[in-house]
């Protein structure tokens, strides 16, 4: 009988012995209930702190199925609905233009963005590259905002919101799936259709409810001694990360901008508790958080085969559809992991990451602070031993 316990904890001290992560935790739950822990490494290499289970971490985009929980609440309470054009709550988003192939026209009077296309990437919002107007403006945005950290007049989610919809965007919405701002815009519209600051409503509507006592949008000073560092890994040595990506900042201190994209802090026993939820069809030690249906919906493939091509370039996604913020297995015979019908999660730019199984009942959570690591092969190696 194979001990998956002995083989998670022997694959975390090999990628901790290799430098290839700095530190980790991972969880299994089975229907709920806590199966297997494991931790190893660091959380902070230098002071030879520990990677335990109450590490604080930056979720990144791993922030995301959380802001589509907070929407869903919206819908199910009746205050949005997906087909409501974005600009119905954001100005800047009516009448706005695309710059496409270098060619500059407007945005389709028949088919204005929606906010079903934030919810799946369809958005024609893009992260900050170098390739197009859309892409370098984004850039632009994010840079200022970040020089703007140490004045008194940091940029807020809505003011982030109302600048990138005079942009133009990279397509014509609909049209294609790419990954980008989408879900920091979501934040923005539930901020306007609740009249709370987006952590506030996540905080009365999710985190109290679910006991999510570490989860926010910053570190509290009386927490910073569990705050994990960032690390650069997978060479000789480990070089300690210092930088402000997407807006997050680094020292985890009070930020304006509260991103639904990246911008939650966290730890593996909150997240456990949210994936609980979820997995038990929305509600969680009794009390209902979201309806059976809305977590249907919330976890079912969204794409259409044409927007579905755009999901070639992302190789380590075999098998895997989109939607709602999440990926979503749909083909598990055109995977490269093992994984069951209809399993669904995300994971973050510094590898923190989640799956619900609903086919096997089984949740797992890893939590990690590498660079640039999204799910890494440690990840999968991992999944692979629960998953087999």
């Amino acid at each position: 009988m194979r001990d998956k316990q002995q083989l998670l904890q022997a694959c975390m001290d090999r990628a901790i012995e290799n430098k290839e992560l700095a530190g980790l935790n991972f969880m299994v739950l089975q229907d709920g209930k806590e199966q297997l822990y494991a931790e190893a490494g660091f959380a902070n290499v230098e002071e030879k702190k520990k990677f335990k289970r109450d590490t604080l971490v930056r979720l990144y985009s791993q922030s995301k199925p959380i802001t589509v929980a907070a929407a869903m609440l919206l819908i199910q309470d009746g205050i949005i609905e997906l087909y409501e054009p974005v600009g119905d709550y954001i100005e800047s988003f009516r009448n706005q233009e695309i710059v496409e192939d270098g060619i500059r026209r407007p945005v389709r009077d028949d088919r204005p963005m929606f906010i079903k296309d934030l919810l799946d990437m369809t958005s024609g919002l893009v992260y900050h590259f170098v390739n197009s107007p859309a892409e370098i403006g984004t850039g632009d945005l994010y840079d200022e905002m970040i020089q703007r950290f140490s004045s008194d007049n940091m940029m807020s989610t809505m003011e982030f919101a109302d600048r990138l919809g005079k942009l133009p965007l990279a397509f014509q919405p609909g049209d294609h799936f790419r990954y980008g701002t989408s879900a920091d815009i979501l934040g923005a519209v539930i901020e306007k259709a609740s009249g709370k600051k987006l952590g506030e409503f996540m905080k009365e509507r999710i985190f109290e409810p679910l006991n999510m006592k570490d989860t926010g949008f910053y570190v509290p000073d009386e927490k910073m001694d569990r705050y994990a560092t960032a690390y650069h890994c997978g060479g000789s040595e480990l070089k300690a990360y210092s930088g402000n990506n997407l807006g997050i900042r680094d020292d985890g201190k009070k930020n304006a901008f509260e991103s639904g994209g990246a911008g939650l802090f966290s730890t593996i026993d909150d997240y456990a508790n949210f994936a609980r939820m979820l997995m038990n069809g929305g509600t969680f030690e009794g009390k209902e958080i979201l309806t059976k249906r809305t977590v249907k919906f919330m976890t079912s493939p969204q794409l259409t085969d044409d927007q579905q091509k755009d999901m070639a370039c992302w190789s380590t996604l075999g098998g895997f559809s989109y939607g709602n913020l999440m990926r979503i297995m749909k083909n598990p015979d055109k995977a490269g992991i093992m994984a069951g019908q209809g399993e669904y999660g995300w994971d973050g730019w510094l590898g923190p990451y989640f799956c619900n199984d609903p086919e096997s009942r089984r949740t797992v959570l890893m939590l990690t602070q590498r660079v640039d690591y999204g799910t890494g092969p440690v990840t999968r190696k991992l999944r692979n031993i629960i998953f087999s």
